[in-house]
């Protein structure tokens, strides 16, 4: 349920906190004190299509704030865990900020979200009917929803079985049409792939190898260069025939300083550093002679080189800017060419897949179609009931379920259309072309009457469904909305004192200008205050003391109802 809203700088509202309870509540108030308002604040804050318009004139932005309470495991705590927003307390805080520049900043108990998973989980939470929402029922394309809404305990399963054999259908479907229309481009393709596959694999890429066969190949193409530098440097280390080497020569250096070490620190020092400079040079010695034998210039070698590196160059001009980028580029390829070549092989078998899914699908879709009509007689006896209780019952509702011609959609195989003859000895005909407005409410308002127990949603808002109706009609009306309160927390804007009367909790909603701009205010009514809200809607302008007397019997009499 709503427990608390608050909404800043919203239309002509420029701040207001109000406190929600359990059962019915009403608002009330003149025409264009804010009453709507309200509401579409709520409908903001479950997903609604917000924009810059909405924004108070003179300030930045508008704020909405609501804070529900919600079954531990519902719906919405389902959603709420797949979207990885914490709920343990069973509170959910819903925020919107909308700016001048229509930026929407939408959270869901301090969690950034974006306006589709607003609007994903806020449909679960808020179920808001006005005079608009009658709209659905003159859209015969919206019935099929409606029926399977009233049904959904027993046909969910079977339609989400439906919904995924038909896109499996319709991707088998793809394929065939895909592959018969592009033959020509499919053999092309298989081709290319082939070649390409074959040229990486024949070349066996090494990540790392192109870097190691540049060092060889400048280590050949210098050969005489590095050849020389040993070799002049190995003659100046190490000890000819004629000539005495680096190393004696320090090795004889180290020698005489061996005896005076011992004599003096700075001698000590100075013998260890000839002494490091001799074996470093005697190992340096070493690994130049070590060089000088593995010496070698092979013409061949080089030739080989270059042919590679000239291999891996055009595989890097064709696949990537690099071995890593060449072999990643034959994995993609190698997996596309894997699965055309399955499809290739079993391109014989491809109808008869499509064949065999339709067939699935058709005699899933019939299950459904089974389910569906159960339900529509089941549907149609109950809003008769519900008709009856609001003094139209001399209507006869009936749910028709129209041919398709074969056609086979997601939602299944029906189209469904709503129709009603609402006076004896006229023929039946569709809803949406012969219901008044009136007639129109009271449908809708049976409909969430039988919904109101199953749906689980926690707060249930009607904005003036009860225009067009009065007298009994209206107090039918009243109690209908009364009852729906019972299993979910009801809010009702209304005109009429009957649906007032008949509430848990009465607010009013005024408006008053201060400076030049107009400001909306929320007063919860006590039952002093009821009964003279009552006596002006009863009265008009002018309350007299009858229509005060009228009000108190209204509400004694509402009492007296719920009591019962």
């Amino acid at each position: 349920m709503l427990q608390e809203l608050s909404i800043t700088n919203f239309a002509i509202i420029e701040h207001l906190d109000i406190a929600f309870e359990a059962g019915m509540t009403v608002l009330t108030g003149e025409t264009g004190a804010g009453k709507s308002i309200i509401i579409d604040a709520v409908g903001l804050l479950a997903g609604g299509r917000g924009s810059s318009e909405f924004i108070r004139t003179g300030a930045d932005k508008a704020v909405l704030q609501g804070m529900f309470i919600l079954p531990a495991d519902g719906v919405t705590a389902q959603l709420l865990d797949e979207a990885g927003i914490d709920h343990a307390d069973n509170t959910v805080i819903l925020q919107r900020e909308i700016t001048k520049s229509g930026r929407n900043t939408c959270r869901i108990n301090g969690m950034l979200v974006n306006t589709t998973t607003l609007k994903q989980i806020g449909e679960t939470i808020v179920d808001i009917h006005g005079q608009n929402e009658h709209q659905e029922l003159m859209q015969p394309e919206k019935h099929l929803g409606l029926l399977d809404e009233f049904a959904a305990a027993k046909i969910r399963k079977l339609k989400q079985q439906y919904q995924q054999q038909y896109d499996h259908y319709q991707q088998l479907n793809r394929e065939l049409r895909q592959k018969n229309a592009n033959e020509k481009e499919w053999a092309q393709r298989l081709d290319m792939l082939n070649f390409q596959v074959d040229e990486i694999a024949a070349a066996q890429v090494k990540v790392g190898e192109e870097a190691a066969l540049i060092a060889e190949r400048d280590r050949l193409d210098n050969y005489q260069m590095i050849n020389q530098a040993l070799q002049q440097s190995y003659t100046l280390l190490a000890a000819g025939e004629e000539t005495t080497g680096a190393v004696d020569m320090v090795g004889t250096a180290m020698n005489a300083l061996e005896p005076i070490a011992n004599l003096d620190s700075a001698f000590n020092e100075i013998t260890v550093n000839v002494k490091n400079a001799f074996y470093g040079l005697q190992d340096a010695a070493g690994q130049i002679s070590n060089q000088l034998d593995l010496q070698e210039f092979d013409e061949g070698r080089l030739d080989e080189i270059e042919q590679r590196l000239d291999v891996l160059s055009q595989l890097k001009r064709k696949y990537g800017d690099s071995e890593q980028q060449i072999l990643d580029y034959y994995q993609k390829i190698a997996a596309e060419l894997a699965k055309m070549t399955d499809s290739e092989e079993n391109s014989e078998d491809l109808a008869q897949r499509v064949t065999d899914a339709k067939d699935k699908l058709l005699k899933t879709g019939e299950a459904l179609s089974d389910k569906r009509r159960t339900a529509a007689k089941v549907l149609q006896r109950q809003i008769h009931q519900e008709l009856k209780d609001l003094y139209m019952d001399k209507a006869i509702f009936e749910v028709r379920f129209k041919p398709t011609k074969g056609q086979i959609y997601r939602s299944g195989l029906d189209s469904v259309e709503f129709y009603i003859q609402t006076n004896p000895g006229e023929r039946m005909r569709p809803l949406a072309k012969i219901a008044s407005g009136g007639e129109l409410s009271r449908m809708m308002l049976a409909l969430k009457t039988i919904f109101s127990e199953s749906q689980g949603i926690t707060s249930i808002i009607f904005d003036e469904v009860d225009t067009g109706v009065s007298g009994r009609v209206a107090q039918a009306i009243a109690e209908k909305i009364n009852g729906i309160a019972h299993f979910s927390q009801v809010l009702c804007i209304t005109h009429l004192p009957q649906v007032a009367a008949m509430s848990d909790h009465h607010y009013f909603i005024a408006k008053k200008i201060t400076g030049k701009r107009t400001k909306t205010s929320v007063t919860k009514l006590d039952n002093a205050a009821r009964v003279k809200e009552l006596a002006r809607m009863l009265a008009g302008t002018k309350v007299t003391k009858l229509s005060l007397e009228h009000a108190e019997e209204l509400l004694q009499l509402a009492d007296e109802e719920k009591d019962e």
